[in-house]
């Protein structure tokens, strides 16, 4: 296809930050383009792998300690969601319970959840909430130490981080760049897709064997940085 072609279809606006990064060389933004897209591609099916393994464990954690429909009965009154400190946690369960309506089974429930909800389970209240034990999904975290404590706060800003990738590949915002610059770099895709395979391994999960054959986030990388 035609750069002109692929402008109109892209937009000018979208394409001025690629056609930057690559000194003018229309057929090298395409190609960046292209590698973007790939790239956003690998990191959102390992992203996606690590939100079903971190909202599992969650579940099956509050389902052994405060029941199997843990979700609805923490939103009801007197439950454990049932504060000013949790009301956004509570709002959240009772507009995805009233989306599924007659459909609604608890495992839809927790698949209904999105991402930012099983993150604020490692926020204060909502830790507090459901006992202060949900660190045990990560039995394989490093020791806390007086340099370093492997706390609720330290995985809460650490799924926050994971998070903001995911919103950008979601809402198709390049994952290529340096921040809001044109410099192609790729770090910040490279530490977060780290930093969940780290997740990974905490949690005792053989991330090697889980994401064979679907896992090409570093190779897709080479690619944009030896452009």
């Amino acid at each position: 296809m035609k750069y002109s072609e692929f402008q109109k279809i892209v937009s000018r606006a979208r394409m001025s930050r690629y056609l930057s990064a690559c000194g003018g060389d229309t057929k090298k933004a395409m190609t960046l383009y292209r590698y973007n897209l790939k790239l956003s591609q690998e990191l959102l099916t390992v992203i996606s792998c690590f939100e079903v393994a971190l909202r599992n464990s969650i579940n099956v954690s509050c389902e052994v300690r405060f029941g199997n429909d843990w979700l609805c009965d923490g939103a009801q009154l007197g439950g454990i969601f049932d504060s000013s400190n949790c009301r956004e946690t509570k709002r959240n369960i009772n507009e995805a319970f009233s989306k599924l309506n007659a459909n609604y089974t608890h495992n839809k429930l927790v698949a209904e959840l999105g991402f930012g909800f099983w993150r604020y389970m490692f926020a204060a209240h909502q830790f507090t909430a459901t006992g202060r034990m949900l660190l045990h999904i990560f039995p394989l975290r490093p020791r806390t130490t007086v340099v370093m404590q492997y706390n609720h706060t330290i995985f809460f800003n650490q799924l926050e981080n994971i998070n903001l990738l995911r919103n950008r590949v979601a809402h198709h915002e390049p994952v290529c760049f340096r921040n809001s610059s044109t410099i192609k770099d790729t770090t910040n895709a490279r530490q977060q897709y780290a930093l969940i395979l780290q997740l990974f391994q905490w949690m005792g999960i053989d991330e090697n064997a889980l994401l064979y054959g679907v896992d090409h986030v570093l190779e897709t990388c080479n690619k944009i940085d030896n452009m």
